[in-house]
């Protein structure tokens, strides 16, 4: 592993010192492109205006429009953290805003596959609905949205995934990434989208005298959920959506915060007084994606709508324990996954450029998740599939992929759809994640595709695993109010946490749960313990080490720890 150290542009360093930032922070502040307080002020007026996302002022009059006329609404939601809290910030909020007749519907992963597509619109209009919503998909649901439109359906498309070549023919689009929308932040989450709805929409009832600045619905009361959706959707947190993400974070830490996001904390066994987003991230979000991975989302939205804390405990501890399940199974197959890909290559060789894996005992609900453990270790784009469960489709296999830097997957699909037609008969996602559907029988094309893509556009530059550093730790600032303090700031994708590095003293270690090294070290010549979670082969007793700052608690004292990240052997 090449162990890089970020540049701390001086200028920049000493400027967020000068304007009060504590001396460490402002160092890791600047090495990730912020030149002044400002942009770290998180205040609510700071938040992009709505009226610049184009669509936001003819959705909040559609909607206005269909409230007067006390028209049914339905929100069709995706399975996953960003499409329940969308979906749950869309009831919530129009229901805040005087909306009587809101409904949901989600999408099953195993049945229905991804996005509004014909059945559901079907199924959509057979509840009676009058208007359509999407939440975090639609905007590649051409035919959806046509099935829609012919049962007399008006179709609202929220949405932030890339388009196609095609755009949908909905009454109106809100989504960053369409074209001709001016809207800067094009990280936004499907949450942050449905949540700009809203404001737009507020603004548009203020204006027909529905409501004044005085007694207007608090639609910040959402933000908790909004933040929850945008750090588990993992899109960069850009300023915007730090703003979205810490303001969030606030309500929580005071308790101002949905009875099913409290439930869940304490099934995690997190505070939320102290909550980071770490805890959205890696305990929240799992137990809500886990529903939608093993069972039905419903679970995971209902929680997010309930308002009743029995209710929320009761769905809270189902959610934990499909979590559970989720982690068994997934246990099982990461095992058989990392055995098969291995088998790819000889021991010393390196691996192929790209690595599909198939087993028919696969579950395609945890696809994704495996396929980032096995990305994580062998550092190659990865796919892993999974035979359909859907009926009639038993000879369809569902793969889900990951990605490296500097290897866009969706774009790579893209070019095997074309060098192999007729092979890929659905696909989409982003640059790091995408999803596709293919015939077994085509399984070993569709590999070798891939490979033949991959082969041409990584260099050895890119197959080298890096990670990026913030370089070595002042001795002087290893201490438990700092962890504190890191822990208690907005980090994620595209501003990512502080991992340090240097090289450090072993002085022993020793196998832990048969998993993870334990760690008694010298940093800067004094004692501190560390952990390695996942590895197991021993390190030299001089070793160059990237970890985060984490700090464990030990017959009463709390105490800083390192958790090791990667080494430089």
């Amino acid at each position: 592993m090449n162990l890089l150290t970020r540049d701390v542009p001086p200028r920049s360093a000493w400027a967020l010192e000068q304007a009060g930032i504590h001396p460490l922070l402002a160092r890791l502040y600047a090495a990730r492109g912020v030149q002044s307080k400002d942009e770290l002020d998180d205040a609510l007026n700071l938040l992009l205006p709505p009226a610049g996302m184009l669509g936001t002022h003819e959705a909040a009059k559609l909607l206005a429009d269909a409230m007067a006329d006390n028209k049914r609404l339905c929100i069709v939601a995706d399975y996953d953290c960003d499409g329940a809290t969308a979906c749950a910030v869309a009831v919530r909020g129009l229901r805040m805003l005087g909306a009587h007749n809101v409904s949901y519907l989600v999408p099953d992963r195993v049945v229905d596959g991804y996005g509004l597509t014909p059945p559901i619109a079907e199924r959509v209009h057979k509840q009676g609905a009058d208007v359509l919503i999407t939440v975090d998909n639609g905007i590649a649901s051409v035919a959806g949205v046509q099935a829609a439109q012919a049962l007399g359906l008006q179709v609202l498309v929220t949405d932030h995934h890339l388009p196609g070549s095609e755009l949908p023919a909905a009454e109106v689009i809100v989504n960053p990434n369409q074209p001709g929308c001016s809207f800067t932040s094009k990280s936004i989450a499907g949450v942050g989208v449905m949540f700009y709805v809203l404001l737009a929409l507020r603004a548009e009832l203020r204006q027909r005298g529905v409501f004044d600045a005085s007694n207007q619905p608090r639609l910040d009361a959402l933000l908790p959920l909004v933040a929850l959706g945008t750090v588990a959707d993992v899109v960069k947190l850009d300023a915007n959506n730090r703003r979205l993400v810490a303001q969030g974070l606030r309500r929580v830490r005071a308790g101002a915060l949905p009875p099913g996001m409290s439930a869940l904390m304490r099934a995690a066994g997190r505070e939320t007084a102290k909550a980071t987003t770490f805890d959205f991230g890696f305990a929240l979000g799992p137990r809500i994606n886990a529903a939608g991975r093993l069972a039905d989302m419903t679970l995971g939205i209902e929680c997010l709508l309930t308002d009743d804390a029995g209710c929320a405990d009761e769905l809270a501890k189902q959610l934990d324990a499909i979590n559970r399940e989720r982690r068994v199974i997934e246990g099982d197959m990461r095992e058989m996954a990392m055995e098969m890909a291995e088998s790819l290559f000889d021991e010393g060789d390196e691996p192929p450029p790209a690595i599909c894996v198939f087993d028919p005992d696969f579950h395609e609900g945890v696809v994704g998740i495996v396929a980032s453990r096995i990305k994580d270790k062998l550092h190659r784009p990865t796919f892993v599939f999974a035979a359909s469960s859907a009926p009639g489709k038993e000879h369809e296999l569902k793969g889900s992929g990951r990605s490296i830097a500097g290897f866009h997957l969706r774009d790579a699909l893209d070019l095997v759809a074309k060098r192999a037609p007729g092979v890929l008969l659905r696909f989409g996602g982003h640059a790091m994640a995408a999803g596709c559907t293919i015939a077994e029988e085509h399984l070993d094309v569709f590999e070798e595709t891939l490979n033949q893509v991959a082969m041409e556009w990584l260099d050895a530059a890119t197959l080298q695993r890096r990670l990026e550093t913030d370089g070595p730790l002042p001795a002087e600032y290893r201490r438990v109010d700092l962890v504190d303090m890191l822990h208690h700031k907005v980090w994620g994708q595209g501003f990512a946490p502080p991992v340090f590095c240097e090289e450090i003293e072993i002085v022993s270690q020793r196998l832990v749960g048969e998993k993870h090294l334990s760690l008694k070290m010298k940093h800067q010549g004094q004692p501190v313990e560390g952990i390695w979670f996942g590895r197991t082969e021993p390190l030299p007793a001089r070793v160059k080490l990237a970890y985060r700052l984490d700090a464990d608690e030990w017959q009463g004292q709390k105490r800083v720890r390192f958790l090791v990240e990667g080494a430089e052997l």
